[in-house]
């Protein structure tokens, strides 16, 4: 007497898709398989977008250490000698050190001011309701969407009205004023993610809207100011359209218009060892802002998807 095995057909409880017949489908091992793939193809594609970003910077740093010759002579070399030559040169004969000053001044006001004022306003319109509430956050929020280049002869009538042109406060106040909308924008849809019972049991404690907002509700808001600050100081580090406009003094020239006078007084002679070393200065702070506050930038970034 024959006996015909069979296979007893898999629960539906136990959670593995089956086929018609009750025997469990080949799924699971598909889908493997096309995540592998995809994971594959995601990595690549930054690889390759990583490569695109590091290159760039990594050859400006390299071509920063030759001579004039080496530069045209063998641009994808290394270096057979470090010229430190070239770095002191800009420093001191192309005035970068002026400009690296001037830069420094106007980005640190000017952030410094950014992230209170832009804190302190983004703090009310998300946690208070009063008339006109709305209007003024859509009024912030259309100031991000007007071209500055629209605003550049009013702009500079105004300062100059105002005796603030050619002056290192008048352009940390520009600043201050062209990075709000985004810093209010940016803080506002975090402080909502805030919990209200830290703020309130402050209140039951005694504690009033001043102690509470610098006290409490800023230091949690960390992440959420270091990733705008991140933001506003790469803005702000790099701006050369409003200083060019505002700032016409050769004293008080920021970072990015010393580059373009190193560049344009050069003429037939071609100091480009000079200029890369001067332009490696003005890159470096901004790659190690960055590298320092990445997590804190990640973090506020996932923050309001991750509440």
């Amino acid at each position: 007497m024959k006996t015909t095995e069979t296979t007893a057909p898999v629960p539906a409880e136990s959670g593995m898709p089956v086929t018609k017949t009750g025997l469990p489908s080949e799924v699971p091992s598909r889908d493997k398989k096309e995540g592998a793939v995809l994971n594959v193809f995601s990595h690549g594609v930054l690889v390759i977008w990583a490569f695109m970003v590091v290159m760039p910077l990594l050859w400006a740093v390299m071509t920063s250490f030759k001579d004039d010759r080496s530069i045209f002579g063998s641009p994808w070399s290394l270096p057979d000698t470090l010229h430190f030559s070239n770095w002191s040169r800009a420093w001191t004969e192309a005035n970068m050190s002026d400009y690296f000053l001037n830069t420094v001044l106007v980005v640190g006001g000017s952030l410094v001011g950014t992230l209170v004022l832009g804190s302190m306003a983004a703090y009310v319109l998300a946690r208070f309701e009063f008339p006109g509430n709305r209007l003024i956050y859509y009024l912030f929020i259309g100031g991000m969407s007007f071209p500055i280049m629209l605003a550049l002869v009013p702009l500079f009538y105004v300062v100059n009205n105002m005796g603030l042109l050619n002056t290192i406060h008048g352009l940390i106040l520009v600043y201050i004023a062209y990075s709000l909308p985004f810093t209010v924008f940016f803080l506002t849809a975090f402080f909502r993610t805030l919990p209200t019972s830290v703020a309130e049991a402050a209140f039951v404690d005694g504690a009033s809207h001043t102690r509470t907002f610098f006290q409490i509700m800023l230091p949690m808001a960390k992440p959420g100011l270091v990733s705008v600050g991140i933001f506003n100081f790469l803005g702000q580090w790099n701006q050369y359209m409003l200083p060019t406009v505002l700032n016409t003094d050769p004293d008080k020239r920021v970072l990015t218009q010393g580059l373009v006078q190193l560049a344009v007084s050069q003429g037939y002679k071609g100091d480009w060892s000079g200029l890369f070393a001067g332009l490696v200065m003005a890159m470096l702070p901004v790659l190690a802002a960055y590298i320092v506050f990445q997590r804190q930038v990640v973090q506020g970034l996932t923050a309001g998807a991750l509440k």
